[in-house]
């Protein structure tokens, strides 16, 4: 399996990252990337609010995510980050994962996430997930349990051999997602995108979604309405006024659009709001 490492441009990545460290292939680095990544680049699908496709190939992911201050969701991202991590020497394989998050049937498979060889282990790795998402790798293997800045995960096995990624909530562990390991190859991101950026019933498709994780607090912006959730399970709200979106997009995600999109993202941001 290949990722187009080649193609990358790797000091642009590190500089959009902030990474001023090492670039050997062990663990040190692979968390330090992880958490860089996620700190820095924010999760959000504003391409599908502004009526454009979603495109996977590392030149768009590169112009989107490296050269302009821009995010983008889970294929985009592990796409990204598992380019530059086979660019570096890592060993990465990408995995499928159905999204629980609180639902109340199976849903299909629409998730990306990334299996990574360090130091002799193999590592769960996500920058996609968005704001209840890992800030480093943990451990692929059932009965981990980690803290991550003040955010807590662990890993349970189900008697089918599935993974479920859970976080620690106020009211208890909650199920993020579940998956196996069968290797997933880029074609089958493809598909998965398409459903995820086109179908009706696809959420993204519905309202703007911007995410941000960070040590002590995370960031959404969901429609029209800013959370910040803080660790003891406390949240605030409110909503965001039309003429508050483009700072809001600047200051708590990191997001710069230019006139044109911010025009049309205000016209299907609020409409109906």
């Amino acid at each position: 399996m290949t990722w187009n490492g080649e193609e990358l441009d790797v000091d642009a990545y590190l500089a959009r990252l902030g990474h001023t460290g090492g670039t050997k292939p062990d663990l040190d680095t692979l968390r330090a990337l992880h958490r860089a990544h996620v700190t820095a680049i924010p999760f959000e699908n504003l391409e599908m609010m502004l009526g454009r496709p979603v495109p996977l190939d590392l030149a768009a992911l590169q112009d989107k995510m490296v050269r302009a201050r821009r995010g983008g969701y889970c294929y985009e991202q592990n796409l990204l980050f598992a380019a530059a991590l086979e660019r570096i020497g890592f060993d990465v394989t990408g995995l499928g994962a159905r999204v629980r998050a609180g639902a109340t049937t199976t849903r299909a498979v629409t998730h990306m996430l990334l299996r990574v060889e360090a130091d002799g282990e193999q590592w769960h790795c996500d920058v996609g997930f968005g704001g209840d998402g890992l800030l480093e790798p943990i451990p692929m293997r059932g009965g981990v349990e980690v803290r991550q800045g003040e955010w807590r995960f662990r890993t349970r096995q189900e008697d089918d051999g599935a993974l479920v990624l859970q976080t620690w909530r106020s009211d208890g562990w909650f199920d993020l997602y579940a998956y196996t390991q069968e290797p997933r190859l880029p074609v089958d991101y493809v598909v998965m995108n398409h459903y995820t950026s086109t179908h009706p019933k696809s959420s993204f498709i519905r309202r703007p979604v911007m995410q941000r994780v960070a040590p002590d607090v995370r960031r959404r912006l969901t429609g029209t309405q800013f959370s910040v959730t803080f660790p003891d399970g406390s949240v605030t709200e409110r909503d965001v006024p039309v003429g508050e979106l483009r700072s809001v997009l600047d200051r708590e995600f990191g997001i710069e659009l230019d006139d044109t999109d911010v025009a049309e993202l205000i016209r299907v941001h609020y409409a109906g709001a």
